[in-house]
Parts: structure tokens; sequence; C-alpha cells
């Protein structure tokens, strides 16, 4: 009788693997269908090709200099962080500046930050360097006064001195603000953090489980893709934030504060998902805690869809695997 129970227990077994388990052929075309919407990450980001090494080391050591601040408290790395656990951001719901004074948006990643098109929240540079010049001379950031101080402190520093001059030979003065911005926006350049979702693009059948393939064929029937596209999964529109239903929070317009345009409002850059697991809190004012929230707060707002506990799960899954290969492990 034993005997007969464990031969049924096979089988039945079997038989719930044999319809649940993906075959070779729906993944094959998952794979073309993932290529259609999204890219896998390239080994460069656009604009590094005069990106050195002894440029990409002086942007690194000014990233993480706080005697770029006011008052020596501050630095890129201070919001943006990078070590262990860490995603290019700090985790918190928006962030305090050098002298305390907290911000009025939530920090985005730095992480192949390249490839977005344009920066901030509201597009206001239009690239790297654009972006590195504003946090430096932000009275609640960093605070310092203007470009020239900045100059003129980082000449006083003279470890700076050279390492200025072998980054931008030929360069004189060496020490100028654009510099300081185009060897910061040069090491931001180098973080790239290929996940298993390139690899799944790239042909690896495997890289994703069973759970993310159907999270990634959720989000794409759901139709997230429409603004989650491309490389970053996001990144490259602008969509109001409330399409289908309005936000409760209100009180920043987005693109509106820049331009004062009335179809301005509400619009904010689509955020780009990669690493998105790691990047908690999430929206531009952070007031979203988790991801399960965000993913069932985007169906509510942008879709009008009340998405079920299994949806929101699959796509939970299938957005971790967005996640650095080397920072996984840190995934709560």
């Amino acid at each position: 009788m034993a005997n007969m129970k464990h031969i049924i227990w096979i089988l039945v077994s079997s038989l719930f693997l044999a319809t649940t388990t993906v075959s070779a052929d729906e993944t094959a075309r998952l794979i073309r269908s993932a290529n259609r919407y999204f890219a896998p990450l390239t080994d460069a980001m656009p604009g590094s090709e005069n990106d050195t090494p002894e440029r990409i080391a002086l942007g690194k050591k000014l990233f993480f200099d706080k005697r770029l601040s006011i008052n020596d408290e501050q630095s890129c790395a201070s919001c943006h962080r990078l070590e262990e656990g860490f995603a290019g951001v700090d985790n918190l719901p928006v962030s305090p500046g050098a002298k305390g004074q907290l911000g009025t948006r939530n920090s985005p990643t730095v992480l192949n930050s390249g490839w977005q098109d344009s920066q901030f929240w509201d597009g206001r540079a239009e690239d790297l360097v654009e972006q590195a010049k504003e946090p430096i001379l932000n009275p609640i950031e960093m605070g310092m006064p203007d470009e020239q101080a900045v100059e003129e402190k980082l000449r006083g520093i003279a470890e700076y001195g050279d390492a200025f001059a072998t980054a931008f030979p030929g360069a004189d003065p060496a020490i100028t603000y654009q510099n300081i911005a185009e060897a910061i926006a040069a090491f931001e350049r180098t973080l790239i953090t290929p996940s298993r979702f390139d690899d799944f693009m790239n042909g690896d059948a495997g890289a994703l489980s069973e759970v993310e393939q159907r999270g990634l064929k959720a989000f794409i029937r759901l139709d997230c893709n429409s603004c989650h596209d491309g490389i970053l999964v996001g990144g490259e529109t602008y969509e109001p934030l409330g399409k289908e239903n309005p936000y409760e929070n209100q009180s920043d317009q987005g693109m509106y504060e820049v331009t004062k345009d009335e179809n301005d409002r509400m619009f904010f850059k689509v955020a780009p998902l990669r690493n998105v697991a790691l990047t908690a809190p999430y929206f531009h004012d952070g007031k979203i805690s988790t991801l399960d929230e965000a993913v069932r707060k985007m169906g509510t707002l942008q879709l009008d869809e009340e998405l079920t506990d299994q949806q929101v799960s699959d796509i939970t899954s299938f957005l971790k695997a967005l996640t650095d290969k080397n920072r996984e492990q840190y995934i709560q």
C-alpha cells in the first residue's frame, strides 16, 4: 500500500510539473517578445567615447569628496550611495543636504543613468554633465555659492592640481566647473549593472524563473511596457502621474514647475526600473514604501486596473530580476 501511495504521488507530481513548466517554445517566444520592447545593456554608455581612465578616476574621487559642499559635510555619494547593499540611492523619501535641510524630491539612482533621455524627475538637465553641475550649487543640497567658489576651493587642494592636469591635458586652467562636471559624469558612466534579464534577452532561457517569466508576460500584457520600455525599462519619456486616476499628492506639479506650461502639470519622467527592487521608497515624493505597493498603485493610477494579488506578485518577481547580479543578494 505504501509503495502504491508513493507511485500515485510521483504520477500526480509529474502531472503537476507537466502542466506548470514553461515549454522551450513558450520561453523562446517570450525572449523574442522581450527584445521587441526592451534591450540588453551594452558595455558602454552614450557619451563615454572620451572617458579616459584618468578622467574616470578623478570623477570617482570628486563623487565621494565632501569638500565639494559648503561645509565639507555632503558629497554626491551622500544621496547616491554605492557601497554594498545600496543601488545609487540613500533609500530615504527625500534627502538631507549639507546643512540638514530636506530636499523636495526622491533621489533617483545614478546606476545606468547615462542611458536616460535626460536627467532629474522634470528632465531639466539634458545629460549627466549638466546634471552634475546642479547639486553642488543647490542651496538645499551641497550649498556652494557659485561656480567660481567651487573652482577656487579645489585649486586650494594640492592633490587636485595634478589630477585635473592629467585628466584634462592641455586645458588651461584645468580646474574649471565644466571639467568638474565632465569628470563626475565620466565616473557615473562606468556604473553599468547587468542583470539576469539581460542574460534572458541575450538568449539564456534559464536566466528567469517560471514565476519571473510569468511576471514579464503580465507586464507586457497589461501594457506597462508602453511607458517602461527600452534599455532601462523606462527613463526615456514623460507621462502624467495619474493618467487614469489622480495621484493623492498634488503639491509637486512636475515638469510644470519648470516650464509653467499648463499641459505639463503632473508630468514626470517615467522612472527606469533597473534595480528598482533596491531603490525604495518610490515615486517622485518617496511616499510609496514597497515595490508591491508601487506596482499596485501604478495599476490604479496609470491603467485604471485593480491588479490581483497574483498579478502584483508576478510582476514584482519580474522586476526583482532587473537587479544588478552583484546586488541581488541584498533584495529582501
